[in-house]
């Protein structure tokens, strides 16, 4: 099946749960609410038309400073990539979530067990919580660790530092301590270069 035949077929069968279905790029991408979510995904998978069988990717997205413009809409969305091997198609599933302070979507890990790992990825790096998880925890920083780093507001330095502190003997936590600074580029000279 070509992606041009494949995209109304994918219309018919969202319908209005689907706020948006476009095709560009030879790429179809669905937008949709939170509220609509797990059941859309549920459909791409056990339809036999579409049969999106394998979720191969899913992150988190901060749209707060999109393209260095202002942005007008919802702050974060979760992206999946799902792919059908028997059709030998991609389909992209972009879903909003409603409140910009608390970021909440449903678990796709129910239907898509692949989807564990990422999105204990996305709650680790932007925030983003997701409804049923079996176990939502951090994945990549560390349990004590303050914010979440893949947001456009989080500080390039961070909040707190960890070091080993030898009389202690153990690792510990404070606030941070570097000072910014601009890097200014090291200038050689040809006349000092090399000798």
């Amino acid at each position: 099946m070509h992606v041009k035949d494949l995209y109304p077929v994918v219309q018919n069968l969202l319908g209005d749960k689907a706020d948006k279905v476009t095709l560009a790029l030879d790429e179809i991408t669905v937008e949709c609410r939170a509220e609509n979510y797990f059941e859309i995904m549920k459909t791409l998978r056990d339809n036999e038309q579409a049969h999106f069988e394998s979720l191969v990717d899913l992150c988190g997205v901060d749209y707060s400073a999109y393209k260095n413009e202002p942005w007008e809409g919802k702050r974060f969305a979760v992206v999946s990539q799902l792919v059908s091997v028997k059709n030998n198609q991609r389909i992209r599933v972009r879903v909003w979530a409603p409140d910009d302070d608390f970021p909440v979507v449903d678990s796709v890990v129910e239907i898509y067990n692949s989807a564990d790992w990422y999105e204990r990825e996305a709650f680790d790096l932007f925030g983003i919580m997701f409804n049923n998880h079996p176990d939502l925890r951090r994945i990549l920083t560390d349990y004590g660790f303050v914010g979440h780093p893949f947001r456009k507001d989080f500080p390039i330095s961070g909040y707190v530092e960890m070091r080993y502190d030898e009389a202690e003997k153990r690792v510990i936590y404070q606030p941070v301590t570097i000072e910014p600074r601009e890097i200014t580029p090291r200038i050689v000279r040809e006349e000092n270069y090399g000798g």
